[in-house]
């Protein structure tokens, strides 16, 4: 299989393009670096060009893999033609392939196979010639039923059968879901999906959140799911349609339909192939066909519920930054008190003890003094306060602190520091502090740089995702993964001062190698410089190459090593300045000299305009963080708790999800509200994300409370 030509025809892409892209994968090297440094190799693919090109190419291996198991097998058999080789070889896809292999794959003990075991194959033959009598001899119905199962057996094998089965699926096949026999309909786990019973709807209309929804509920043993169509007449009329010809084989060909094979022949013998159909239909191909169209159904709605999620992650990761201050954290609680931490500029720990603002007035009086005290001893900035239980009260603490200079109150998720503070990360980062201390430096942190904070959690813990538990846990764990690696790199690392975890997704490092990075560093100092970097043990030329671009020396002697430029381009900068008659540093400085440089004279066969283009920007802004500028967000302050929502209230809020059929909303009352995308805007919505992003601060709409099901309803439409 040419694997360039087939990618190129599936994702609409230049065979080149495609070439060159897996030349430069084949030799290591990883998505962020082909698409930021080989634009002229690639034509400027994007990284989610080049990953679909990586993942296809993937699958197509697997298929080729599993291609040569198969010719193996039935070649083993000696029933091996040129004819099915031919079919073998220009399959192009799983589903054909195994179709192609059916007939031969071997097989535990069935009712055709126990027929045959008997002597009735040649009945069976009879029967599909078309020759066969019910005078011509003594058959009982019990050989009948044998002869039938045989014939059944080899219709449902049949490649052509099952396609005709399978096209009518896809018009007519319809996803619905019943109350699962035995459940009780008063059952309390049956509430969470009453609205699920009794539903119907075609699968191409189907929702991939309504899927899982359906899925999950079969899995929990209160829903019974089918897909497949109303009638199953179609399909029987299809399988038994004529072709043209008698085929008298004992082994229907997989290149043809099954035929009328009563053409010319008797009654009796159509009798028993119609027989023979409906029962290969319902007991064979029907469940077979109906478990794949699952299965296409799954993976549909996991692929988009991963989407979401990645996106979602994509967005939290790439929050904007608090940036370096000095900060107070705090985890509150009611009963155990609040833990409180003071982390310096770079967010290491200085100090921490616990306070109680809520056993009693005296006890808030000191947690006050206790906060203002903290702030002035530690020159505090800035002050992060956790979102979960008593978020909203501590903030009300906190407003009633006088600090003598301005210091800033930020409300921040928790979600997934308790992960982050049971973790190994976390014990050997503070291996002399409890949980509770650990999860408060975590909230601190996330604060001042989400990013280098939230890469040290597993990405299914942090809470922006849909049906995690219930999608396929390796395509979610690889596209989570990749997401990481994107956002890492787009924002670049900061070589002295990155923990191993953030090193370990920047390209071309990993977990390995960033653990010898953080050693050497440990052992030598800071790194004067990126190619001081090859002096770690284990760090090759390939190493380097990937990861070099993406890591920042911010105190080097080299302006170069705190940009994005790579030291590969450095001599070719130093002689663009030297065009101007400058150094790199002077030209980094004036914005005049740069524009004198006429980048045509710089073009080289391997470095073209889109290069030369990004080196330019990066010699404007060198290192220029992508991520947005901070913004300070308040709740209303006369709205805590989710009494006291009522229905037409406009409030502040941040969105904390987004998901296929709505997002999220914080509005400070320890419950989220949700806002379906019906209320998104007065156009149709298809995708919230196109309304709406993560951590986005919006006015939003009370539309409904109920407090029964503790159930928000909001929406974004009239509000001035």
């Amino acid at each position: 299989m040419n694997y360039a030509t087939v990618i190129a025809s599936r994702l609409e892409l230049n065979v080149r393009q495609v070439e060159k892209t897996i030349e430069l994968l084949e030799q290591g090297a990883t998505v962020p670096f082909i698409a930021r440094y080989r634009k002229e190799v690639t034509g400027s693919l994007n990284e989610v060009q080049i990953a679909a090109i990586r993942d296809l190419l993937l699958r197509l291996k697997e298929l080729d893999k599993r291609r040569e198991a198969i010719l193996s097998s039935i070649g083993e058999q000696g029933k091996l033609t040129p004819e099915l080789r031919q079919q073998i070889e220009k399959a192009d896809n799983m589903t054909d392939l195994e179709d192609l292999y059916l007939p031969y794959r071997p097989k535990r003990r069935t009712r055709a196979t126990i027929a045959i075991e008997k002597g009735l194959e040649p009945l069976a033959d009879a029967i599909m010639s078309g020759r066969w009598r019910a005078e011509s001899g003594k058959w009982s119905d019990e050989d009948l039923q044998g002869a039938r199962d045989i014939i059944a057996e080899r219709i449902s094998e049949n490649a052509a059968s099952r396609n005709r089965v399978r096209n009518i699926f896809r018009r007519k096949a319809m996803l619905s879901s019943a109350l699962a026999r035995g459940v009780d309909p008063n059952d309390e786990k049956v509430g969470k999906f009453e609205s699920w019973i009794d539903w119907k709807e075609p699968i191409n209309r189907a929702p991939s959140h309504r899927i899982l929804a359906l899925f999950r509920g079969e899995e929990a043993g209160v829903l019974k799911v089918h897909v497949r169509p109303d009638s199953d007449d179609d399909c029987i009329a299809n399988i038994s349609r004529p072709t043209g010809e008698i085929h008298k084989s004992k082994q229907i060909p997989p290149s043809s339909g099954f035929m009328d094979y009563t053409a010319g022949g008797s009654k009796e013998a159509s009798e028993q192939i119609q027989l023979a159909i409906k029962d290969s239909y319902k007991r064979l191909i029907e469940p077979s066909i109906e478990t794949e169209f699952r299965n296409i159904l799954k993976e549909k709605a996991d692929r988009e519920a991963i989407r979401v999620f990645a996106e979602n992650l994509r967005q939290l990761l790439l929050a904007a930054p608090l940036g370096q201050k000095r900060t107070l954290a705090i985890d509150p609680g009611f009963r155990t008190g609040c833990k409180v931490v003071c982390l310096d500029a770079q967010g290491q720990l200085l100090h921490n003890e616990t306070i109680y603002p809520f056993t009693s007035v005296r006890e808030e009086h000191a947690a006050v003094n206790k906060l203002e005290a903290l702030v002035e001893a530690f020159q505090i900035e800035a002050i992060a306060i956790g979102n979960g239980t008593a978020g909203r009260e501590t903030e009300e603490v906190v407003q009633k602190c006088r600090f003598k200079n301005k210091v800033i109150a930020v409300s921040v998720s928790e979600a997934g520091a308790s992960v982050y503070s049971a973790s190994d990360v976390a014990r050997r980062e503070f291996p002399d502090y409890d949980v509770t201390v650990r999860g408060a430096v975590s909230i601190g942190r996330r604060l001042m740089d989400p990013l280098s904070e939230l890469v040290k959690i597993d990405p299914k813990s942090i809470g922006v995702g849909q049906y995690q538990h219930d999608v396929d846990q390796k395509m979610l764990s690889e596209s989570l993964s990749d997401t990481v690696v994107s956002c890492v790199n787009s924002v670049g690392v900061e070589l002295n001062t990155a923990s191993r975890e953030l090193l370990s997704y920047v390209s071309g490092i990993g977990p390995a190698l960033a653990d010898k990075i953080v050693e050497h560093r440990n052992k030598n100092g800071a790194f004067a410089d990126r190619q001081a970097l090859r002096k770690v043990k284990g760090l090759g030329d390939k190493a380097f190459e990937q990861c070099a671009g993406f890591l920042r020396v911010r105190e080097s002697n080299n302006p170069l090593d705190r940009s994005a430029v790579h030291p590969e381009r450095y001599a070719l900068v130093e002689k663009m300045a030297q065009s101007v008659g400058a150094d790199v540093q002077t030209l980094m400085r004036d914005k005049e000299l740069r524009s004198r440089i006429r980048l045509d004279q710089f073009v080289t066969p391997d470095c073209g305009l889109p290069t030369l283009q990004d080196i330019m920007k990066e010699l404007e802004k060198p290192g220029l963080d992508p991520r947005a500028k901070f913004e300070v967000f308040e709740f209303d302050k006369n709205v805590t708790r989710i009494e006291d929502v009522r229905e037409g209230m406009v409030l502040p809020g941040i969105v904390t999800n987004i998901t296929a059929f709505g997002a999220f909303v914080d509005i400070g009352v320890h419950q989220d509200g949700l806002v379906h995308v019906s209320q998104m805007a007065s156009r149709r919505v298809s995708d919230p994300s196109e309304v709406v992003h993560l951590h986005q601060h919006l006015k939003v709409k009370v539309l409904d409370v109920d407090l029964r099901r503790h159930r928000i309803s909001l929406t974004l439409k009239g509000i001035e």
